[in-house]
């Protein structure tokens, strides 16, 4: 997940998936398929972030995060029925989330590559699923 924060989705998926075939029943197994999906959505593989994220909210709907990601690259594809109702179920979750800056206000980690990459996919289709900025 390093290398991912740092702006190296590539570099990072190999190091992702031998975590998952290593522990395939981890409990928390969700934060695994999380920085997955969201490295297969920074390189442009749009439909493959979306089965990895939802197969990370699958097997675990609690963590709100996961909700938040997947409305992200659903907004992207341009599913934005789908796309409000993850916003939403993630939302209810995490009320506080009410904006883009106070998603981002919790996810501080991550150098300025990851960010950009963060903005051009999650944090857009964020907007296209109707999460305000501010």
């Amino acid at each position: 997940m390093t290398l991912m924060y740092l702006g190296q989705p590539e570099v990072a998926i190999p190091h992702i998936v031998k975590a998952i075939r290593l522990n395939p029943h981890d409990p928390n197994i969700a934060n695994y398929y999380l920085p997955l999906g969201q490295c297969h959505l920074f390189l442009g593989h749009v439909d493959q972030a979306i089965d990895l994220l939802r197969k990370a909210r699958a097997a675990n709907p609690r963590l709100y995060y996961l909700h938040l990601h997947l409305a992200g690259a659903l907004g992207i594809k341009g599913d934005l029925d789908e796309a409000r109702t993850a916003l939403a179920e993630g939302m209810k979750l995490k009320p506080e989330i009410d904006s883009l800056i106070r998603w981002r206000a919790l996810f501080p980690w991550g150098n300025p590559k990851y960010w950009t990459l963060i903005e051009s996919t999650i944090a857009a289709g964020l907007r296209r699923a109707g999460l305000s900025e501010e």
